[in-house]
């Protein structure tokens, strides 16, 4: 499991974009990147001239920090990407957004990112019936994810909190605290400020 150490407001900042990691607190006056949008540390709002090399690597790493992932993980994402037919980018978006943690995420049933991760470690998901720990699971179209039966009154309080509204190609029934993964996305459909074009570039150096 990847950790991240450092505060995650900071990562924000020095990405230069919101990523979602405190739930609630990211679309209230208290968020850290809302009250200081510019990068940490002493020379944060010094205007930087980026190289070109510098510049695919803030985008690289502005996508894995967003999933929480690993470099060595997020560069065989790009490889299982690469290795498919089809247009790279958009393949390694998908396969992002299929992580069975993303889902969690997505489905409005929880709060943030590090929250979805934790109830999947923590064995709170089942798959088509079946209990899956593993946050890099791959979800495939038509799979149900639910809450296992022990654990649906902790998610009922934290799916009722959530701010996350479930987009298109994900159908949640909070009611049921069950989502399922109608099918890959479009690339229409993403984030419009991800430029995975810059990644692609980054990786054929």
């Amino acid at each position: 499991m990847a950790r991240h150490t450092q505060p995650v407001c900071k990562l924000c900042r020095n990405e230069g974009k919101k990523l979602f990691f405190k739930g609630t607190r990211c679309n209230s006056p208290k968020c850290g990147f809302e009250r200081r949008s510019y990068g940490s540390g002493v020379h944060g709002q010094a205007r930087k001239k980026l190289s070109e090399y510098a510049i695919q690597l803030r985008e690289k790493n502005k996508l894995r920090h967003s999933f929480l992932i690993t470099e060595k993980q997020f560069s065989k994402y790009f490889e299982m990407a690469e290795a498919k037919r089809g247009v790279t980018g958009t393949l390694l978006l998908q396969l992002l957004e299929s992580r069975l943690d993303n889902v969690v995420f997505r489905s409005g049933l929880v709060a943030s990112k590090p929250q979805a991760r934790q109830l999947v470690r923590h064995r709170h998901f089942l798959v088509n019936g079946r209990i899956v720990d593993i946050p890099s699971y791959r979800v495939k179209p038509g799979d149900k994810v639910s809450v296992k039966t022990k654990s649906q009154k902790l998610l009922k309080d934290i799916a009722e909190e959530s701010p996350v509204s479930a987009p298109e190609w994900i159908t949640t029934d909070k009611d049921k605290l069950e989502m399922t993964f109608d099918r890959l996305p479009n690339r229409d459909e993403l984030d419009p400020t991800i430029k995975e074009q810059l990644i692609i570039e980054y990786y054929s150096r």
